[in-house]
């Protein structure tokens, strides 16, 4: 038997032409409030510190070669690092007391190759773990898988993670915590929120994520929506939208989910729909393709596929994936993948444990001044 020829215009090919036909689709919009750009870019330079940790290392008080400066108020409590492999997960936590905040925040990859190599790993049902006691306040998730990889990247770390942060919430009971990461730390902190609200009952956790691939399957996104409250957030937006006003609520008001995307970052479509995965809501696309953006490049997304938002393309591209086969899915990293440099690209290139980030930004005049060790 004779085995037909694969289909010229793979996933490859479409995912090369993401950038430009995001920007020929996307529509110039609402924008996020001041406050929310701010607090954003602030975190994105505390998702990138992660990336010392098992590196040149973040160190007490907060000291590190990136960005610890630029938080004096912060301190740290503890690092963790479990390992190399793809299911190991690599972090910070720290107390800020200015704000009350504890900060939780998880590496991504190193390798974005790596990165979509796990995004192929077969789905698992989800149950939330460990079940509340009380069975009355047990929350289900009806027909949830989750990401094998990603399940047991928090699995391997939860052991680390949650006692020092127990410890913490009994000095500082009233702390907001926030759980941030980048790609695959970003999924990380997915799972560990919804275990501290769910599972713990805490209350008040917000996560912020930086290029979050898909988590699992259509119900799991509902069950994230429903948790957070994505859905009723959205329906605030959009009373707002029709009535055409920004009071002063709209500053101060903010989800506890935000997950930013970037117009030329493939990985938040990613795994497929094929594959059994979708994404949650809670979406803020940033539209400008190069560094850095400002306030009117970011724009709040309604629902898990805003059609002016990057889950846009998935309709038009993912059909097309559905005659290949997943031994083929696996070998898609290997081949060249350029969309995927902007993969570290929000607000500023994260990645990298090095004083004022990418060399390749670095100005001649300028004088980067590390932390000291």
């Amino acid at each position: 038997m004779t085995t037909p020829a694969c289909n010229p215009i793979g996933p490859l090919r479409l995912l090369l032409l993401l950038p430009l036909l995001l920007l020929l689709s996307t529509p110039s919009t609402s924008t996020i409030p001041t406050n929310l750009f701010t607090d954003l870019e602030r975190l994105s330079r505390i998702a990138d510190i992660a990336y010392c940790v098992g590196n040149s290392g973040v160190r007490k008080p907060f000291r590190c070669l990136s960005h610890c400066s630029d938080f004096p108020s912060l301190s740290l409590a503890t690092t963790w690092n479990t390992g190399m492999l793809l299911s190991d997960s690599c972090g910070y936590i720290a107390h800020d007391a200015s704000t009350s905040s504890i900060f939780v925040v998880f590496r991504g990859t190193y390798s974005v190759t790596n990165t979509i190599v796990d995004l192929s790993s077969i789905p698992q049902p989800y149950i939330p773990y460990p079940p509340p006691t009380d069975e009355e306040s047990q929350v289900g998730c009806e027909n949830c898988t989750v990401h094998t990889g990603f399940y047991q990247s928090w699995q391997n770390a939860r052991h680390l993670v949650l006692p020092e942060l127990k410890r913490l919430r009994t000095f500082h009971p009233s702390a907001t915590v926030h759980l941030v990461g980048h790609s695959l730390g970003g999924a990380v902190a997915c799972l560990a929120a919804l275990e501290l609200k769910v599972s713990l009952g805490w209350k008040d956790v917000r996560v912020t994520s930086f290029g979050e691939p898909r988590v699992g399957n259509r119900g799991m996104a509902r069950f994230i929506d429903s948790v957070f409250d994505l859905v009723q957030d959205q329906q605030v937006d959009e009373a707002r939208d029709e009535e055409g006003e920004k009071g002063e609520e709209d500053e101060d008001r903010d989800t506890s989910y935000r997950r930013v995307t970037h117009i030329q970052d493939p990985v938040p479509l990613l795994p497929w729909d094929e594959w059994g995965y979708s994404s949650h809501a809670g979406e803020i696309f940033i539209s400008k393709p190069d560094l850095s953006p400002s306030e009117e490049d970011l724009r709040p997304c309604v629902g898990d596929a805003d059609e002016e938002c990057s889950t846009a393309l998935l309709g038009r591209i993912s059909p097309v994936t559905t005659h290949h086969s997943h031994h083929q899915q696996r070998a898609l990293p290997s081949l060249p993948w350029p969309p995927l440099f902007a993969h570290r690209d929000y607000f500023l290139r994260l990645g990298l444990c090095l004083p004022g980030g990418d060399p390749a930004n670095w100005a001649p005049v300028q004088e980067q001044q590390p932390d000291e060790l």
